[in-house]
């Protein structure tokens, strides 16, 4: 079976409320999973030898549709496999009279989640818990909530090298896990705790990932984000 029919039986499988979804294929032809996680990027996926993670989400970034095309593009190269279903997120139900909804746990594996303002490094932790055990680089974000926390937050984060996105107010950074571009985990855990202590509340979200990284005479990976090199 195709894997975008696999993708549609899928789909009918679930229930109507569904919000967000861990998706893992595997590869039948190892040979052919690192031409598969490349066609999967824009989902932000993760490939831990014939076997690929990755994010769909119905409420933010890409979504059903695009999560078809490109698997429809997997089966247009010959690319078989078998996809599963890891994890199921579903939405919230409308808030009753003047009750205040409780803002679900968003996945972090796919840009832009719905907003969670608890403490940094918490969220971090979560985020390291959804990635295969071989990932090697990070490209993440904190956003803040108010534009008066900036400098301080920029100061915060100063050793992550953070670059402000646009007029958000956001700062993306790198992580490596072990050499090459970006920040170690245990300082990207050491800054966010230190937001944390001042009592600064943001999002984080983790906005692109890859495993088992070997560069050859470079420092490693580079993504192009709005057609420049992160």
């Amino acid at each position: 079976m195709t894997l975008a029919r696999q993708w549609q039986r899928l789909r009918q499988s679930l229930s109507p409320d569904w919000g967000d979804l861990r998706l893992l294929l595997r590869v039948r032809d190892a040979p052919y999973a690192e031409r598969a996680n490349a066609l999967l990027a824009p989902l932000t996926s993760g490939r831990n030898g014939n076997e690929i993670r990755f994010a769909v989400s119905r409420r933010s970034g890409p979504g059903p549709e695009a999560v078809r095309r490109l698997l429809a593009r997997l089966d247009a190269e010959r690319i078989e496999g078998e996809l599963e279903l890891v994890t199921v997120v579903d939405t919230e139900p409308e808030p009753r009279g003047s009750e205040t909804p409780e803002i679900p746990a968003a996945l972090v594996a796919h840009p832009l989640p719905a907003a969670d303002t608890s403490p940094l490094a918490p969220q971090w932790d979560d985020a390291l818990a959804l990635l295969p055990p071989d990932w090697t680089d990070i490209y993440a974000e904190v956003e803040i909530t108010s534009s008066d926390l900036l400098d301080r937050v920029a100061l915060l984060m100063g050793p992550l090298n953070p670059a402000r996105d646009g007029e958000r107010l956001a700062f993306r950074f790198r992580c490596a896990r072990s050499f090459g571009y970006g920040a170690s985990p245990g300082m990207v855990q050491r800054c966010l705790e230190r937001v944390d202590d001042e009592r600064m509340p943001g999002t984080f979200r983790l906005l692109r990932a890859l495993s088992d990284t070997k560069p050859v005479h470079t420092q490693g990976p580079v993504w192009y984000v709005g057609g420049k090199a992160v």
